[in-house]
Parts: structure tokens; C-alpha cells; sequence
């Protein structure tokens, strides 16, 4: 039998206040222009291997841009995934100091 908590949360009020409402348009507007950058960089890549050969001329010895682009590619993940994972830990602590608020007892 799960044990009761005796704290509890009231979500449907706790989404109408302003502090989640600005967390909330703080989140999006920190993700969306990541989010757009990775889709485009990352779908540039077949879009020019399949309709163009710009990435076929070489770039370093046997290097073609190809490669150079694909390898960019993993950079791009490892670099956005540790500025999201560093930014995520400012939106754990205001969610925590927001629930903090609206527990009740």
C-alpha cells in the first residue's frame, strides 16, 4: 500500500501563477533558438550531400568537407548538450524555490 505524503501540491494553481509562467517563457526562449540551429545544421547536411557536390572537393588530404561537416556535427551536439545541461541546473533551483512556495501542508 503507497504511503502517504502529507505535503502536497496543487499543480492547477501552481501553472496560473506568474513565477511558473515566467519560468516557463524563460525555458522556451532559452530552447527554441538552440533547437532551430541544431534542425537546421543538422539537416544541412544530407540536403547538400544528396542536391550538391560542394561537400565533395577535398579539404585536407583525403578530407572531404563531408566529413569535416559530419564530425562539426558531433561537436554541436557534445557543445549544446553541456550548455543545456549547465543552464538546466539555474531552472531546477527556481522550480524548487517555486514548489517550495505552493506546498501545502
Amino acid at each position: 500500500m503507497p504511503q502517504k505524503n502529507k505535503e502536497s501540491i496543487d499543480y492547477e494553481k501552481l501553472i496560473e501563477t506568474e513565477e511558473f509562467k515566467n519560468l516557463m517563457k524563460r525555458k522556451k526562449n532559452f530552447i527554441v533558438p538552440y533547437v532551430i540551429f541544431f534542425l537546421v545544421a543538422f539537416f544541412t547536411l544530407p540536403i547538400l550531400t544528396s542536391y550538391t557536390s560542394i561537400l565533395e572537393t577535398r579539404a585536407i588530404g583525403w578530407l572531404t568537407w563531408t566529413w569535416i561537416y559530419s564530425f562539426a556535427i558531433i561537436l554541436m551536439v557534445w557543445v549544446l548538450t553541456s550548455i543545456y545541461t549547465a543552464k538546466a541546473k539555474t531552472f531546477d533551483k527556481d522550480v524548487e524555490g517555486i514548489l517550495k512556495k505552493y506546498i501545502v501542508k
